[in-house]
């Protein structure tokens, strides 16, 4: 009789282990992913399979909380709406538009005649690659080392003052 008792015992604990192997705890610590990295753990098991989420199982996660972004067009009580170009379709104001316009021109412009003349002091300096030496470059490796920043230097303004002129030539022309 023990030995029958014992066999249904061991029979009603292998039977009943898969339903305990599927049972998901409700207290909340299992974790599922779902689909666009939404994070649960107060779905349950049969949930989480209709959603297709993943459990997830020995990493810590921490969840941040934010704000949704809301749609264009709408805003809180009292702030303004931004307006936007571009693929909203919504256009800036013609005459704004030409004020900006112009004054990123005169910004540009400035900026292009503030390097130019800094390209002509290192030009001038540079002396067609024979800068004259200095009192403490008696070794003439400084003075080459020299030489070739100055080299590097103006490569690099020159190219500076290319991408201002090409700057400026996206801009629309002057409107007299």
């Amino acid at each position: 009789m023990r030995i029958l008792s014992h066999r249904l015992a061991a029979l009603v604990v292998a039977a009943a282990a898969p339903a305990l192997s599927h049972a998901q705890p409700t207290d909340g610590s299992v974790m599922y992913r779902c689909p666009g990295n939404d994070y649960k753990n107060t779905i349950s098991a049969k949930d989480a399979e209709k959603l297709g989420c993943r459990r997830i199982e020995g990493a810590p996660i921490t969840i941040i909380q934010t704000t949704k972004p809301q749609p264009q067009g709408q805003a809180r009580a009292g702030t303004p709406v931004p307006v936007a170009s571009g693929a909203s379709g919504t256009r800036i104001d013609p005459v704004a538009q030409r004020a900006r316009d112009s004054d990123a021109r005169r910004i540009l412009e400035n900026e292009l005649k503030t390097e130019e003349d800094k390209l002509a002091d290192m030009q001038k300096e540079y002396n067609g690659g024979q800068p004259e030496r200095r009192g403490d470059e008696k070794n003439f490796q400084k003075y080459t080392d020299r030489v070739a920043d100055m080299t590097a230097a103006l490569a690099r303004k020159q190219a500076d003052i290319a991408a201002i002129r090409r700057e400026l030539q996206k801009l629309p022309p002057r409107q007299q």
